[in-house]
């Protein structure tokens, strides 16, 4: 008997492994379906001429020519450093005003409930909703903005066509309708913070800005980090904002990568120069992203 125990417990765990592997094969075979065979696709078509008129069977292989043509336009390497420095600047303020909406939330003794309902209500609609309804709040000629500005006799502005203001405007914009998302998942870890840990710190003698320093960010940090990797990979593919508010506009000051790629590539069905394009993107994205991998896994 003793000897068919260890065969039986064998048997058993090959059949608990079985029916892992089969209730995960649906998952892993939509995942190689909607994820790699696009990205494998998007890799080789980089390295063709493929354009939609003329039909995949038809694309040559032309090498790294995609990436020379890339990297030797001026307006990519703008849409790069566009993209790259709106990314950083959004998810730091982003982070910055999440955390403090968070805090400020979760010390209220009343109306918690109600805050996180309206404070969650900008990041339900839709981009391209947000986008309309600045674009109208912003008009220079009926704009509700512009006619407080002018009634308190200060200059107003074309928003969205001066090169002084059209990125700061979709910063401000991106930044105003994701806060609450941060908010959220900030708000969510605090409650996991063990109260007592706040009280042994105000028995020391820590103030408040210690107690938040020391208490409050050592609880939350893998929550931090989280965070901040989605919303880098979320700001990094901007599109509809800037679509819709500027087309890249003006002179080419609020181009991202993303918009790059549709007015040169989607737009004149030239696939291969924007599959190239993507791989680059998601290349950057990897990129940024692998800093917040790194300090998660430590």
């Amino acid at each position: 008997m003793m000897k068919n125990r260890p065969e039986k417990l064998n048997t058993a765990q090959s059949s608990t492994n079985r029916f892992g592997l089969g209730m995960l094969s649906p998952t892993i075979l939509i995942l190689l379906v909607m994820t790699a065979y696009p990205l494998i696709s998007t890799l080789i078509y980089s390295f063709t001429d493929y354009n939609y008129l003329k039909g995949a069977d038809k694309a040559s292989f032309i090498a790294l020519a995609n990436y020379a043509k890339l990297f030797n336009h001026t307006y990519f390497r703008q849409a790069v450093w566009n993209t790259v420095k709106f990314t950083i600047l959004a998810v730091v303020l982003e982070m910055f005003f999440g955390l403090l909406v968070a805090v400020f939330i979760h010390s209220l003794k009343r109306g918690q409930k109600v805050m996180r309902t309206l404070l969650l209500l900008p990041y339900l609609l839709p981009a391209v909703t947000v986008a309309l309804s600045w674009r109208m709040m912003l008009s220079s000629n009926y704009g509700i903005i512009n006619q407080f500005l002018t009634g308190l006799g200060l200059p107003v502005f074309n928003w969205f066509m001066d090169t002084k203001t059209a990125f700061g405007m979709i910063l401000l914009i991106d930044v105003w309708q994701n806060v609450p998302f941060v908010f959220l998942l900030l708000y969510a870890s605090l409650q996991s913070v063990p109260e007592g840990q706040y009280e042994a710190a105000r028995i020391d003698g820590a103030g408040t800005l210690q107690q938040f320093w020391f208490v409050t960010v050592p609880n939350i940090k893998n929550s931090l980090a989280l965070c901040a990797l989605l919303r880098t990979i979320d700001t990094f593919r901007l599109f509809e904002k800037v679509n819709v508010l500027t087309g890249g506009g003006p002179a080419n000051t609020t181009s991202t990568i993303t918009q790059y790629l549709y007015n040169y590539g989607i737009k004149s069905l030239d696939f291969g120069f924007g599959s190239a394009g993507a791989i680059v993107m998601t290349l950057l994205v990897l990129v940024l992203s692998s800093f917040y991998i790194k300090r998660a896994i430590q």
